[in-house]
């Protein structure tokens, strides 16, 4: 089956939503080991299929993160290729601001761990591709 059929087939999501949870000039960012084994970061987050945007965020938030947090505004609008590096589907890319009383974290047996990085260390990192889009801010 070609990629253009296998893509017609696959339901486009809507959106890419993070959460994005700063501590002072640090923000939290999530460990997983990709294919070859090599850490990279990604922020919590969810594709969006057309549900609410924010009770879904939520939702994954506490997943993801073990962390009750609170909805806020969008910090960030960028783009994220939902489609192959050959075959580009943009997508939006929403980051909103997560507040939280207690950041005490128990990831999700997906992750391998976390860092609390600044927007600038975070460049130099190995990335997801759910996060390339940091790389244009």
């Amino acid at each position: 089956m070609s990629n253009a059929r296998l893509l017609k087939e696959k339901k486009v999501p809507k959106a890419l939503i993070c959460g994005m949870l700063k501590d002072g000039e640090r923000i939290l960012f999530l460990k997983r080991l990709d294919a070859n084994g090599n850490e990279r970061l990604e922020m919590p987050c969810t594709l969006n299929y057309g549900e609410d945007p924010v009770t879904q965020l939520t939702h994954e938030f506490r997943r993801q993160t073990g962390i009750d947090g609170e909805i806020g505004e969008i910090v960030f609008e960028a783009r994220h290729n939902a489609g192959s590096r050959k075959k580009k589907v943009w997508i939006p890319c929403l980051v909103f601001k997560i507040m939280a009383r207690n950041t005490r974290i128990t990831l999700a047996k997906e992750f391998s761990g976390f860092r609390w990085l600044s927007v600038e260390d975070v460049k130099k990192e190995k990335l997801d591709r759910k996060l390339e889009w940091i790389t244009v801010h």
